[in-house]
């Protein structure tokens, strides 16, 4: 059998808060996402989902457990072919603000990334700013991140995750502050590039209506721990756990209001 593209084993992680208290962010978690595949990670605020995302990532080690990418554990590589492993995964957080360095150009982000497959080039940081629907995107090169909208400055973190020909996205509510007309654009986007390249997602969120949208599996996360797993239309039709239950309900009153532009707009996607 083909190895998962990403397969987290029996994850732990703790933060000290003060000299004689621990938090378990994350609790013995293990999930595995097959190429080209898209699971939803819900949960609510402090459920441990940007953390177990960054474990993901390589960003932080766990203190027990593993994550393997393409069958090859992070911990047990150093170098160059750790480097070459990490570029096959990509990050797009909440703050596209935070994550743009505000001295840089839109061209100065791109070059940089796309010097890790060697194709530093105008053309190419042009491409991809047109593929995400900056156009012309000869425009937008010489632009610094105060210069664009939110919705604008967003798109440039996707082409930025982009540039490396990724296998894995790791998107941390990319959608988190964008009103609904926003949501809709940047998901339509994530979805576009999902089928015209097969790139796997770990989508993080805590909005059922966008799991539901874009998600083959669903992943709930409560107080560290993944209490259920499964296809999405399964598990947010026939939810097994009460925790989920309560997420369903939580969000139906959401569901009534702006989800529904937001399903309207992701009508001829889905």
């Amino acid at each position: 059998m083909t190895a998962p593209l990403l397969d987290i084993r029996d994850v732990s992680k703790m933060y000290r808060r003060s000299r004689t208290e621990l938090v378990h962010a994350v609790r013995s978690v293990s999930l595995f996402i097959t190429a080209g595949e898209t699971i939803a990670l819900v949960g609510e605020s402090g459920s441990g989902k940007s953390t177990l995302g960054r474990i993901a990532l390589g960003l932080l080690n766990p203190d027990r457990g593993s994550v393997l990418v393409e069958g090859r554990s992070l911990r047990a590589l150093y170098g160059s072919e750790l480097r070459r492993l990490r570029t096959t995964m990509q990050p797009i957080f909440q703050d596209a603000s935070a994550a743009l360095n505000p001295r840089r150009s839109a061209r100065q982000h791109l070059l940089q990334a796309l010097a890790v497959r060697n194709a530093a080039t105008d053309p190419e940081a042009i491409r991809l700013l047109e593929s995400v629907g900056l156009r012309p995107g000869a425009d937008y090169l010489e632009r610094f991140a105060h210069e664009l909208s939110g919705g604008q400055r967003q798109r440039l973190t996707i082409a930025r995750a982009l540039a490396p020909q990724p296998r894995l996205i790791v998107a941390d509510e990319p959608l988190s502050g964008a009103d609904v007309s926003i949501r809709g654009q940047i998901l339509n986007l994530l979805l576009e590039i999902k089928r015209a390249h097969r790139i796997a997602y770990l989508f993080i969120t805590h909005d059922i209506s966008v799991a539901r949208a874009f998600s083959d599996r669903v992943a709930v996360m409560m107080q560290g721990a993944i209490v259920e797993v499964g296809p999405t239309e399964r598990v947010l039709a026939k939810p097994e756990h009460a925790y989920t239950r309560r997420l369903l309900t939580a969000s139906a009153g959401f569901r009534l209001g702006g989800s529904q532009e937001l399903a309207r707009q992701l009508t001829t996607h889905l």
